[in-house]
């Protein structure tokens, strides 16, 4: 018996030795393992997209980070105040580290449970938008990636921490700060300095970097693009915006689109040709205004004495949707001119986060100046005024107007496809909802003027009076560019409070910090997911623009061959581009 007990006891001392030296090695912070595990166990429940293990990996080693980070908090709390007070003795070294042990275990398991649970999530999620989803075997790649996210982003915050201990050495030394105020002051001295540095020299350089390095794709040119000759196309030889300063998505857009014989092949009516006016940044020198020679571009090609004018906002890189053009021009048989004004290089998220500004001031500019050239026209004159927005652009075209009222008075119709959050009219809309609708599907003022819809059938609802001028927008329930916010960090939106969209799984639930990175992540394959669903409206944009302002003669069977040619010319460009 005794020899059986010393065994033990030995035993017991080198499993302890060996945690001892691992916990040297890992230097882990058990509490904060508590917190991650549970943050990484709610960043693999469901959000707005199906997500592969790349992306999930990453949102949840971010989680997971972050949930160590507020376990450790937590740990230096009660070490402070409440451990002084307690009168119990602590528990043997081996009690001690077998409770660390099992807490490691647990982490493990509970990790690799909830990623098998996360697979079938998955799944449910990409059924919804008939996709294939992935496999058990596959998902469990997340966990390994979290892993390796997680410890970069504790390394990066173990590194800002010793930089502030360092500050705070250097302030008790040489400027005879109180030891106990070092460390606060040695942290918001690197944060006075970190801010100053990306707000001013940082920020300014990285986004000089990135406007060069889009600047140089914006010159290149696909060999499919060939300049129109056509003199109702800017680029063409008699356009006052030289070809070669059109811009990448700018020589697509106007080499491209239906012709007069393809709209009297589709339509089996007469036909003429669509009027496509585009201003590339290069296309103006000196103190000249993008949006004053895109009005000499239309007049030059006559597009004020069309049936319908069309002023689109363009994305960040001046991408105008070659579905919503096309849709409009087989509508009212090529009568029509669409304008539109590129306002930077970069891709609509980095203007955003640069300059969103640049895309209200372009979007105001364009329309008002569009608006002044056909309010002087006599009424049975001008041509149907509609405005065009998608993503970005939508939050250009709204910036044209005060509100609902000079909307109203100023357009013949507005079409803005998934609207970001932060769109001003859209939020008060969206905020002034009917009681009972939901901020999925909202009602304003019973669908009297403005309605929203995510498909088809939306649109010719509530069944009440739809007064002209109309205005529309497209959004979808799993849209994350429609409903990412950074209140997500901290509140839970209506969205989720609510009944869910369609396509979006009933097991998505809001977590503080945790939902914000989900739908963060969503951002970057918004389009990654099949038509219907995410940012991908496809040919919605025709129903659209049938409800805003159908012409006179138009007939289900018109529209289905309008989408049937729409649809293919859309997989066409994808092919290509």
């Amino acid at each position: 018996m005794l020899e059986t007990a010393g065994a033990m006891r030995r035993l017991r001392a080198r499993a302890v030795a060996v945690i001892r030296r691992a916990e040297v090695i890992i230097d882990l912070n058990y509490a904060g393992l508590v917190v991650a595990t549970v943050f990484f166990a709610l960043s693999v429940t469901p959000s707005l997209l199906p997500r592969d293990w790349l992306f999930q990996g990453l949102i949840s080693g971010i989680n997971a980070a972050l949930g160590y980070g507020a376990g450790c908090l937590l740990e230096w709390m009660f070490r402070l105040w409440v451990r002084p007070h307690l009168t119990v003795s602590p528990p043997p070294t081996w009690v001690r580290y077998a409770v660390k042990s099992a807490i490691l275990i647990t982490a493990v398991l509970s990790a690799a449970l909830m990623l098998v649970q996360s697979a079938r999530w998955q799944r449910e999620s990409a059924a919804l938008m008939g996709m294939s989803g992935t496999t058990t075997s596959a998902y469990l790649r997340v966990g390994v990636l979290s892993v390796a996210v997680g410890i970069v982003v504790v390394a990066v915050y173990r590194t800002v921490r010793a930089i502030v201990l360092s500050l705070a050495h250097l302030l008790n030394r040489w400027v005879r700060v109180p030891r106990e105020l070092a460390p606060s002051m040695g942290l918001l001295v690197l944060v006075v300095c970190t801010v100053t540095i990306f707000n001013g020299v940082a920020s300014r350089a990285f986004f000089a970097v990135a406007n060069s390095a889009f600047s140089v794709r914006n010159e290149r040119s696909l060999a499919e693009a060939i300049q129109p000759q056509r003199p109702e196309r800017s680029g063409s030889p008699a356009s006052f915006a030289a070809w070669e300063t059109l811009g990448y998505e700018g020589r697509w857009f106007v080499s491209h689109g239906p012709t007069v014989s393809r709209i009297a092949a589709v339509t089996g009516r007469p036909a003429k040709e669509p009027i496509r006016v585009y201003v590339g940044l290069d296309s103006v020198e000196g103190e000249e205004k993008p949006a004053d020679l895109a009005v000499s571009e239309l007049e030059r090609t006559g597009a004020f004495d069309r049936q319908v004018l069309v002023v689109v906002t363009t994305t960040g890189t001046g991408w105008v949707s070659s579905m919503a053009a096309g849709a409009i021009e087989y509508m009212y048989g090529g009568d029509t001119a669409i304008v539109a004004t590129q306002y930077s290089y970069l891709p609509s998220v980095l203007s955003f986060l640069a300059d969103r500004g640049k895309a209200a001031a372009a979007g105001k500019d364009l329309f008002d100046a569009v608006y002044q050239h056909v309010a002087v026209r006599p009424p049975e004159l001008r041509p149907k005024l509609l405005v065009y927005g998608e993503s970005l652009g939508s939050q250009g075209s709204e910036a044209a107007f005060d509100g609902l009222a000079e909307l109203r008075a100023q357009v013949d119709g507005a079409l803005w496809v998934g609207p970001p959050n932060s769109n001003r009219l859209w939020r008060q809309f969206v905020s002034r909802r009917d009681p009972g609708s939901r901020e999925v599907q909202p009602v304003y003022a019973d669908g009297l003027v403005v309605r929203f819809a995510a498909n088809r059938a939306e649109l010719a609802l509530p069944s009440s009076e739809w007064r002209p001028p109309r205005i529309v927008y497209l959004q979808h329930a799993s849209d994350p560019i429609v409903w990412w916010s950074p209140d997500l960090i901290f509140s839970k939106p209506d969205w989720l409070s609510e009944p869910r969209g369609s396509d979006v799984s009933t097991q998505m639930r809001w977590w503080p910090f945790v939902t914000f990175w989900q739908v963060s992540a969503d951002l970057t394959n918004a389009v990654g997911v099949t038509d219907g669903h995410g940012h991908r409206y496809g040919s919605l944009v025709l129903d659209g623009w049938a409800a805003i302002l159908p012409p006179p003669d138009w007939t289900p069977e018109l529209s289905e061959r309008i989408r049937a040619a729409l649809v293919a010319e859309e997989e066409y460009e994808r092919e290509i581009k």
